[in-house]
């Protein structure tokens, strides 16, 4: 089974290339540039580097949500028309899911979090058990600092809690003086990655759970910052 991944839920980028199984290769960057100059480019690289063609590929899975509006857009729009054009299936894969097979194989308890703004985060709780499978624990949310500090102390108090993407820093200074069993992930496993967007769609084709490239649709757990504002005004007159 292989595997074409893309991520582009955040400021960085990546595109991945799963081979039965094994991480075939990998193209990140984190540059700044927007990724509608970096994706396809990284992408022709990366199958062409490693004697690849999109004919090879059964399944193209991206990071459908939450994260940024744009980025999201960008990336489900690269994958449908790669997989419109080959004919293939896509796996939608939730971005906090993604985060957390950075830790597979590991005992960790993973809260993976990206930025919402506002003190807020989008936010799902992980376990990596013994057998290297990842379980879900809560589905992903949108969140206050304190309500997940409220969470964290109800019922993860016995043991470690590893913070994990690209909220991980913010939402650690916020919480860390009301949950004391909180750590941050390490920067080379925080943030978002293709390769964990393809891992978490293996288990998706494993369940049945592939959609066709019409079916791609980002899933947002709230609303743009410009129609919040817009709401907001329209609720004051």
């Amino acid at each position: 089974m292989n595997i074409l991944a893309m991520d582009s839920s955040a400021k960085s980028a990546s595109v991945a290339y799963l081979k039965n199984g094994m991480l075939a290769g990998q193209f990140y960057i984190n540059s700044g540039l927007t990724h509608s100059t970096t994706l396809m480019p990284m992408t022709e690289n990366l199958l062409n580097i490693a004697g690849l063609s999109l004919k090879d590929v059964d399944v193209f899975a991206v990071s459908c949500g939450p994260g940024s509006f744009t980025g999201l857009r960008i990336g489900i729009a690269a994958i449908k028309g790669m997989a419109l054009a080959t004919d293939k299936p896509c796996a939608a894969v939730s971005t906090l899911e993604a985060i957390a097979y950075n830790f597979k194989g590991t005992d960790k308890l993973v809260c993976s979090l990206i930025d919402a703004r506002c003190k807020r985060f989008f936010c799902a709780f992980f376990r990596c058990e013994d057998n290297g499978e990842l379980k879900r624990l809560t589905e992903d949310k949108a969140l206050s600092y304190e309500e997940i500090s409220e969470i964290i102390n109800r019922d993860y108090t016995d043991t470690k809690v590893t913070l994990a993407g690209d909220g991980a820093e913010a939402a650690y200074e916020l919480i860390k003086s009301s949950a004391d069993n909180i750590e941050a992930a390490p920067l080379h496993l925080c943030f978002q990655q293709s390769a964990g967007v393809a891992m978490a769609a293996e288990k998706y084709i494993k369940l049945g759970k592939t959609v066709s490239s019409h079916q791609l649709v980002p899933m947002y757990l709230s609303l743009p910052q410009a129609q919040r504002e817009l709401q907001k005004k329209l609720r004051g007159k």
